[in-house]
This record gives structure tokens, C-alpha cells and sequence, in this order.
């Protein structure tokens, strides 16, 4: 397998790490750097490219779409439609497996064909399946309804992050910018997104639209992106390059026809991602965070119903998560990207995850009774807001490049399973006396951050050749 190695670190271009005056006497070479440094100032990762833009808004749409129905869907199914709670529950669950679990799916064939078709057909997918749960009535095409809602995301998701990815890697070395600051504004349009999306949909009820009207103004933003990127998405892929694999090369000669070499690219690939031990790690480190994060639908919702006797706060508290990461997010970046190298800021990240479980039996009651509550989410979000960039900036340095969407969806798809499982494990938990509870659920960030410090440390913003964007 000729991908690179794990710890790689990969020589600056030309135009950025040299001085374009080599051959000039010493004098003038001493006086490049600085000459080179105002010239390029200008161009920070705040100037993302037309095409990182375009992802953003991608991102900012598809959650806007998104959380304009699913907050309310839970309500509908048992409310509206009168299914039992168990069934409730497997119709959600469906939903999640058709998404994170089929992201490795979504992944490879943005691999296979390039991202615009994928997000095309996704696209075309959520608006079929909004379109359909608007008017479905009966269980069976409910569950129809929401496989198409959740397919469709393990299409777009993996094929929009893994092109922000690569644009990231590709605006970092033509402008030094560091990439996880990119990442963030990714990460940051879709918390906007999030937070917008429910506002949507609650006033869609508010004016007595109700859930159908919800479900078809999603499909309608929906629509809005299918067009704009059918317009807008290059048709050839912009930023992949593709480097010289022999290894696969001699089996693709090999091979007699069309069929068996286009088979034996699959193989070779899916086989370099899921035998990469650093991208292993990374996937279990990162299992760690999601585990932690779906701790926010399963125990918080518990704190405060203990602590204050009802759960009308807990729309609050997903405010002030959103609110924090759409206003912290890209300073928090910034800052990262030039002082502390990737893997770092991912270590850093799940370990304030950790402090925020460890700080819910020690922090007093405060006003409401929310105080515990509000800790946890501030912590969780913070570290989120350290790690999540920093994690999708080291998938670019533990895979080839040719691999990059399939490893962008194995790392939701691993993380997923993961939670399937940590979920029951935990929900086991809701039981147990709180010291105990929340100390096991601080152990899990904790674990995941022992395996990311075993991770190359990757690429950071005050790395040579980068040091002149700095500040």
C-alpha cells in the first residue's frame, strides 16, 4: 500500500515554504521572510475560497432543512399518529442506523464518483423523504419516510465533509492558512443551522402550519440546495490529487476487464482504511466524544427533570450549546490552530468533555436548579469546539487521498456503532447513584483522550512554512 505514512510531514510547496529569492545574496534573503510575510498577510483562513463558501452554506442549509422537522418528529409519531413509545423509539432508532451507520456507504462512492452526483442524489432523497413523512399515515410508510431521510444524509454528509477536508488541506498549503480553522467555519455554519432550524419549525407551528407544514418547508430548503449545487458544484472534482499508487496500479493491469479493476479499487481501498491502526485509533478516540455528546439526550434530559422537576429547560440548554459554538467557535480555532498542534487540541478537547461530567455532582444547585446542567453543556460544547476540527483535520494526514471520503464516512459509521453500544451501556446507568454515574461517564472522554495521545501530533498553523499567516 503506497498511502502516506502516519506521522508524515509533508514539505511545504515551493511558494511557500522557500523564499523565492534562493539564489539572492544573503542580505536580501534575510530580508525576504519578512517582505513574503506582508505580502501574504492578507490571506487568512477568514478568506475562505468560493468553493469552502459554497461548503459552508451547504452545511448551514442542510442542518437549517434538517432540524426545521426532526425536534418535533418524536412528538408527532406519538401525539399525532398514536404509536406506542416503543415503537416511537425503533422508528427513531431506524432513522439514526440509516444515517450514521451507512455513512461508510456514502463515503465510498464519493470516492468512486466524485461528490457532486452524491450530494445530488442525497439531496434528491431528503426531499422525497420530507415530501413523504409530510402525508404518511401508517407505520410502514412512516419507516419508508424516515430510511429515505436518513440514506440520504449517509449520501451528502460524507461527500460535503470530505470535500471541506481536502479544501482545507489545499487552502493550508496555498496560504498557510491552518485548516482547522477552515473546519471550524465548517462546523460553525452548521451549529448556525442547528439553531435556526428548530426556530423555523416551531413557528411553522406557532402559526398552525403543523408538522406537515414543517416537513414541507424542509423539503423546500431542500430544493433550494439541490438547485444551487446543480448549478454551482464543480462537475469535476476540484481539489482531489490523486498520487501514484504502484501496489494498485499492478492489480489494476492485471485485471481483464473494466468491472474487476473498478472491484479491485474498492477493495484495495476499503482494505488501507480499516487496516490503518492510526485512523483505527482515531475512530475510537472520536467514539469517545460521541458517546459523551449523546449524553445530552440521554442524561441531561434526567438532570433536569431531577433538578427542577420538568425537562421545558432543556430547550434552553440546547440554545446555549448552539449559541456558544456559532459565537466561540472560530476565535476558539484560530487560537488553537497557531498555538497547539492537532492532536493536542483533540487530547485537550475530550478532556474537558471529561470535566464537564466530573463537574455535574460538584457544581451547587443554582438558580432553577439548572446550574449542574448548564455546566455540563458549556464543558461538552467547549471541548467539542477543540476537538471536532482537530479530528477532521488528522483524517487528511492518516489516509490517502483517493480514500478520503471513504474514511470520512467510516470515521461516523465506527463512531455510530460505538454509540449504539455506549448508549445502552450508559442508559444502564441512569439508575445508579450519581457520583457513581457521572464518574463512569467522565472515564469515557478520559479513554478516548489516552488513545488520541498515541496519534501522530499533525499539521498546525505554526509549523514552517506556515508562520507568516500566523496572528
Amino acid at each position: 500500500m503506497n498511502r502516506p505514512e502516519p506521522a508524515r510531514t509533508e514539505p511545504a510547496p515551493a511558494n511557500i515554504g522557500a523564499p523565492a529569492n534562493a539564489g539572492a545574496p544573503a542580505p536580501a534573503r534575510a530580508a525576504a521572510p519578512a517582505r513574503e510575510g506582508r505580502r501574504r498577510r492578507p490571506r487568512l483562513a477568514s478568506a475562505p475560497t468560493p468553493y469552502l463558501r459554497l461548503l459552508a452554506v451547504t452545511q448551514l442549509a442542510f442542518n437549517i432543512g434538517f432540524y426545521a422537522v426532526l425536534p418535533y418528529l418524536a412528538t408527532h409519531l406519538g401525539s399525532g399518529l398514536g404509536m406506542a413509545g416503543w415503537l416511537v423509539g425503533l422508528v427513531l432508532g431506524l432513522r439514526t442506523f440509516s444515517q450514521q451507520g451507512l455513512f461508510v456507504v456514502g463515503g465510498a462512492l464519493t470516492d468512486r464518483y466524485g461528490p457532486r452526483p452524491v450530494v445530488l442524489a442525497g439531496c434528491a432523497l431528503r426531499i422525497t423523504g420530507f415530501g413523504w413523512l409530510a402525508f404518511a399515515g401508517s407505520t410502514a410508510t412512516v419507516i419508508v419516510a424516515v430510511l429515505l431521510i436518513g440514506f440520504a444524509a449517509a449520501l451528502f454528509s460524507p461527500a460535503v465533509e470530505s470535500e471541506a477536508a481536502r479544501e482545507a488541506v489545499r487552502h493550508e498549503r496555498d496560504t498557510g492558512a491552518p485548516r482547522a480553522h477552515v473546519l471550524a467555519l465548517f462546523s460553525a455554519a452548521g451549529q448556525a443551522g442547528a439553531f435556526i432550524g428548530p426556530l423555523l419549525g416551531s413557528l411553522l407551528l406557532l402559526l398552525g402550519g403543523g408538522f406537515r407544514a414543517a416537513c414541507l418547508a424542509g423539503a423546500v430548503v431542500f430544493v433550494g440546495v439541490l438547485a444551487g449545487h446543480a448549478r454551482l458544484m464543480p462537475r469535476a472534482d476540484p481539489v482531489r490529487d490523486r498520487e501514484a499508487d504502484p501496489v494498485r496500479e499492478r492489480e489494476e493491469a492485471q485485471a481483464p476487464d473494466n468491472v474487476t479493476r473498478t472491484a479491485q479499487r474498492g477493495r484495495s481501498s476499503w482494505r488501507a482504511v480499516f487496516t490503518n491502526r492510526p485512523f483505527l485509533l482515531l475512530c475510537l478516540a472520536y467514539s469517545g466524544y460521541l458517546v459523551s455528546y449523546n449524553q445530552l439526550y440521554l442524561s441531561l434530559p434526567v438532570e433536569v427533570e431531577r433538578a427542577t422537576g420538568s425537562g421545558a429547560a432543556l430547550g434552553w440548554l440546547f440554545a446555549l450549546s448552539s449559541l456558544l459554538v456559532v459565537v466561540a467557535q472560530l476565535p476558539l480555532t484560530r487560537w488553537s490552530a497557531h498555538r497547539i498542534a492537532p492532536r493536542t487540541a483533540l487530547v485537550t478537547g475530550l478532556a474537558v468533555v471529561a470535566a464537564g461530567f466530573a463537574a455535574v455532582p460538584l457544581t451547587p444547585a443554582g438558580p432553577g436548579g439548572l446550574l449542574p446542567g448548564a455546566a455540563l453543556v458549556v464543558l461538552l460544547t467547549l471541548g467539542q469546539m477543540l476537538l471536532v476540527p482537530a479530528a477532521r483535520g488528522l483524517v487528511p494526514d492518516l489516509v490517502a487521498d483517493r480514500q478520503l471520503g471513504l474514511a470520512t464516512g467510516a470515521l461516523s459509521s465506527v463512531s455510530g456503532i460505538a454509540v449504539l453500544a455506549g448508549s445502552a451501556a450508559t442508559g444502564a446507568l441512569l439508575d445508579a447513584p450519581a457520583p457513581v454515574r457521572w464518574a463512569v461517564l467522565a472515564a469515557v472522554p478520559l479513554a478516548g483522550a489516552a488513545l488520541a495521545f498515541t496519534l501522530p501530533v499533525g499539521r498546525r498553523g505554526k509549523d514552517q512554512g506556515t508562520r507568516a499567516v500566523a496572528g
